[in-house]
């Protein structure tokens, strides 16, 4: 029975999760399987994915055949690269020690250069949120100085209007003002 390790569409409409199974090649993408493997929610950022490791290195050396997107997954997660390590050791190329050394360093390579991507994201993230905050001080800036300025205008203006009516009532004082007749 020839078998392939395949996703499995699962979740709702424009959020699509999928399990990682092991099935026939002749069974629907969304029909009976075998074993599962796993999830894959590639919605999230960086992709979630959740792998039996060891089940899907058996699979893989029982001669199962990854679907494209699976075989990224599953060299992403180092289960090809151990696959192709024990073939090494079957082959006397080195033992055992040797393979889950080499596996290790590569997964710590892996790791450290994740955290190098995450760190540099999360500075990115962090530079655009000041620039952002820096964005909206100067338009506050800029809209305390327009208020200030027409507050000024309007002090002005109501100091003007008052001096014009302090100058009216002058005038009109003046006007006012009964004669005294002429001594004789």
């Amino acid at each position: 029975m020839a078998t392939k390790i395949r996703l499995q569409r699962g979740g709702h409409k424009g959020h699509a999760v999928y399990r990682i199974v092991v099935a026939d090649v002749r069974a629907p993408r969304d029909g009976a399987f075998i074993e599962k493997l796993g999830m894959y929610d590639p919605n999230t950022n960086p992709a979630t994915i959740e792998l039996d490791f060891h089940r899907a290195l058996y699979w893989v050396g029982v001669g199962a055949q990854p679907t494209d997107t699976v075989r990224g997954i599953l060299s992403r997660e180092g289960v090809l690269l151990m696959h192709h390590l024990k073939g090494g050791v079957k082959k006397g190329a080195f033992d055992e020690a040797e393979a889950q050394k080499r596996f290790d360093a590569w997964k710590q390579n892996k790791t450290q250069a994740k955290d190098a991507v995450l760190a540099q994201e999360a500075d990115g993230k962090k530079k655009a949120a000041k620039a952002a905050l820096d964005a909206e001080k100067k338009v506050n800036e800029a809209r305390l100085a327009a208020k200030a300025e027409a507050l000024a205008a309007a002090k002005a203006a109501e100091e003007a209007a008052k001096a014009e009516a302090e100058a009216a009532e002058e005038a009109e004082a003046t006007e006012e003002a009964p004669e005294t007749p002429a001594a004789e």
